[in-house]
């Protein structure tokens, strides 16, 4: 099984927002950054706490340090190479979420590959924040305004020092803990590579 990136058990995908607490998954994983080793990486607790379009987002326990973490499960073209991995690959700032791990694993169907990315996991929104303010009929405070907006424009200096294009900057994309207000810029699968640079 080494180095095949493959699961050792079936499918993680639980009933949304439910956690397989019993049920520890050992993968072997590609570090996100640094020489391409892949290692042994074991998770529990999972469950769902997002989905879309693009695939699906669940929560997990690193078993080996405890950490949580998020997993964005999406269906690869094996035609292409995924966009999102090779730019995440790069990018190391403190105001974007960082690539832990990545790891391939097998759909129901047929030939059917799924790529996993392993990130941190930020356990709010500027969108859930917005309007918890709103539901309150209250403002958010100036202050919360000036240090999310200050650490999203390090985050966008840093990806167009990379020559890296978002594209899809929103509330929903811009996580915060808000238990020590740090915004990191997540979700990558619109960026983009400009052929040409800009003076």
């Amino acid at each position: 099984m080494s180095g095949s990136g493959r699961p050792r058990t079936s499918s993680f995908a639980e009933p949304p927002g439910v956690p397989d607490s019993g049920k520890v998954t050992t993968v072997v994983a590609t570090p996100g950054q640094g020489p391409d080793r892949p290692q042994e990486v074991s998770y529990t607790d999972i469950k769902v706490i997002g989905n879309g379009s693009f695939g699906v987002v669940y929560q997990a326990r690193l078993t080996d340090t405890q950490e949580m973490v998020a997993i964005k499960k999406v269906l690869q073209d094996k035609r292409f190479k995924n966009r999102e991995l090779q730019i995440m690959r790069k990018l190391d700032h403190s105001n974007i979420v960082r690539l832990r791990y990545f790891f391939y694993s097998s759909g129901e169907k047929k030939d059917e590959v799924y790529l996993n990315l392993v990130l941190d996991y930020v356990p709010e929104t500027v969108y859930r924040v917005a309007r918890h303010f709103n539901k309150a009929k209250s403002i958010i405070p100036i202050i919360y305004v000036k240090v999310y907006m200050y650490q999203l424009f390090r985050s966008l200096a840093y990806i167009h020092s990379q020559g890296v294009c978002h594209r899809d900057i929103k509330p929903q994309n811009l996580l915060v803990d808000p238990e020590t207000a740090v915004l990191k810029l997540c979700d990558f699968g619109s960026t983009r590579r400009p052929l040409v640079s800009l003076p």
